[in-house]
């Protein structure tokens, strides 16, 4: 593999910022210091840009196997590592669904073959599959994925002797999608009787609702607190739920962690009115007071990561009316770019940015020598330049699916250079696609 030189950068790390050199080799970051005189295959003056550690996003939906004509490993890594998402890992709910080992090797022979960015991907539970997912190798897999809630159909778990079997046997961390499917279904079938198959999407966040969250939620952190489960709750979307998290130890010793994404910090319901389904999510996007509470709880560390939960669809399915239309969008490309406006807008600092998109990530899911910038660590770096603005627009969107709920947003900061496991992987609004991915490994 060749060397880079990154001179000058300002290093954004482990709560500092200072200005360094960092020499990577074979892969990874050899050495970081004030000044470094060694020959490399590719210098990079940094001077004035901004240096990160590669985003890792514990939650994505790239639809292959199965749904490739809405996105793939492939089309969608690309449009990660452009937005600075060095890592990813990837939920269960493809066609067929991940249920049974060998499934589940198949989607890593698929990214280790078509991934521009490093991969992981979840093992995933159903009503009668606890047999395939004690098998699931803790040193090589993320996590095991459990839908609480509707969201998926077919991969709902709402057995509770199968919930108390998850819980009680599973050997590693337990990621939950948590609504209640009852308490959905009887909205849904409200606002049917008062409106028929007319409901607006803006009644979206009334039928999958603030109780509905909050009873999921609450009974999986119940059941994590009974057995001790390594519980980690995805796309926190209300404020009340954010009390069900402490902040009163450090984050390697907590047994129950939370999630927050993009949508849920930057949009509310005020936003139906003009983005219509293209913010359909599940959870739903709520009210400005869940945004404003998800974000003070990320800030305070009640909520640990942020990540994107990217979901694509066709445009053409997103425009159907309300009822037909999926929920989800794409989102890894803006992401990280959204956070530094709100960087600029002085809601979140560039040091809990790191924390919260790379190092906390990192250590909730014990991976093996990423997402810090340090000596010995793998090479996953990104660097920023906070003032050059550009506008989200047809013409850059990556997505398979071509368009974005960010389009027509300006933003103030640009990606210049994302490094993949000390491969220059995109410079200057350029991939180079030589070279693939790493499969993400863990150290428990």
């Amino acid at each position: 593999m060749s060397s880079i030189l990154i001179k000058s950068a300002t290093v954004v790390n482990e709560n500092k910022q200072f200005v360094a050199d960092v020499f990577i080799k074979d892969g990874f970051i050899e050495q970081i210091n004030s000044q470094i005189n060694k020959n490399a295959d590719q210098v990079i003056n940094a001077e004035g840009l901004y240096l990160f550690p590669g985003c890792i996003d514990d939650q994505v939906h790239f639809r292959e196997p199965g749904l490739t004509y809405k996105a793939d490993i492939h089309t969608e890594s690309r449009a990660a590592v452009a937005g600075g998402i060095t890592s990813f890992m990837e939920m269960p709910n493809t066609v067929p669904n991940t249920l049974t080992q060998e499934l589940l090797e198949q989607k890593y022979e698929i990214g280790k073959c078509n991934s521009l960015a490093n991969y992981s991907f979840f093992m995933g539970a159903s009503n009668d599959n606890i047999d395939e997912v004690l098998k699931t190798d803790t040193a090589n897999v993320c996590g095991i994925k459990v839908f609480m809630g509707s969201s998926t159909g077919n991969m709902l778990v709402d057995n509770p002797t199968t919930l108390e079997n998850i819980f009680s046997q599973s050997p590693m961390l337990v990621a939950t999608h948590c609504e209640d499917e009852a308490t959905i279904r009887s909205n849904l079938n409200h606002y049917k009787q008062l409106l028929g198959e007319n409901i607006p999407v803006k009644l979206h966040p009334k039928i999958r609702s603030e109780e509905a969250c909050y009873l999921s939620s609450s009974m999986a952190v119940e059941l994590a607190k009974k057995y001790n489960t390594r519980l980690h709750i995805l796309h926190i979307s209300t404020e009340k739920e954010t009390h069900l998290f402490s902040n009163d130890i450090s984050l390697k010793d907590k047994r129950i962690t939370a999630e927050a994404c993009i949508h849920h910090l930057w949009f509310s319901d005020k936003d139906y009115d003009t983005k219509g389904n293209l913010i359909k999510w599940n959870p739903a996007v709520k009210t400005e007071n869940d945004r404003d509470g998800i974000l003070k709880a990320v800030l305070d560390g009640r909520i640990d990561v942020i990540a994107t939960d990217h979901a694509p669809h066709t445009i053409e399915e997103k425009v159907q009316p309300y009822l037909q239309a999926p929920s989800g969008g794409p989102l890894v490309q803006h992401a990280l770019p959204a956070l530094l406006e709100m960087h600029h807008q002085g809601k979140i600092s560039l040091e809990q940015i790191a924390e919260k998109t790379a190092h906390n990530v990192a250590i909730c899911f014990q991976i093996d020598k990423r997402g810090f910038i340090r000596e010995g660590y793998w090479a996953d770096l990104v660097l920023i330049d906070l003032n050059s603005k550009w506008q989200v627009n047809k013409d850059n969107i990556l997505y398979k699916c071509g368009w974005s709920p960010f389009e027509g947003t300006t933003f103030q900061s640009k990606i210049t250079h994302t490094i993949v496991s000390g491969n220059l992987a995109y410079s200057n609004n350029k991939l180079n696609e030589g070279i693939p991915g790493k499969r993400l490994s863990f150290t428990r």
